[in-house]
């Protein structure tokens, strides 16, 4: 990994979904904007989610591609996005859609450290109450250390 897999440009402080559809939509539409994955890969995102839910407590989902579409990433990245109002994710309330595309299980250690920051209420608070997208970022900056 030479590069960051959260970058400032991939978090949104005040997403624009309402549903957990859109919301999947919205984190997908980042990681192709930013040139990580094919829009092919925003597709797998919704055939995971109809297979298994990836709402992931406190506040957090992190909806990802399946297997079949490594193909469409082109590089690791994630995004993140806040939402004002907790958005429904099948009876569970979510404030925070993180997309992840990881290339050669680069992923599993990216998901390791946003799980051990959403694991900690405070800091799950820290990033609800964050004023921008760049106090969003340097919260979860740490999870671009190798």
């Amino acid at each position: 990994m030479t590069q960051n897999i959260l970058e400032r440009g991939n978090v949104v402080a005040a997403g624009t979904a309402t549903t957990k559809q859109e919301a999947i939509r919205e984190a997908g539409t980042l990681l192709v904007a930013a040139g990580a994955v094919t829009s092919a890969y925003v597709d797998s995102m919704f055939d995971r989610e109809a297979s298994v839910s990836t709402y992931m407590g406190n506040f957090l989902a992190i909806p990802h591609g399946t297997n079949e579409a490594k193909e469409s990433i082109i590089r690791s990245s994630l995004s993140l996005v806040r939402y004002p109002d907790p958005i429904d994710w099948d009876g569970q309330p979510v404030r925070f859609a993180v997309g992840i595309a990881g290339l050669n299980n680069e992923h599993l250690g990216i998901l390791s450290k946003i799980a051990v920051v959403f694991s900690d209420e405070d800091e799950v608070q820290k990033l609800i109450d964050a004023a921008t997208a760049e106090d969003i970022f340097t919260l979860l900056e740490e999870v671009n250390a190798e």
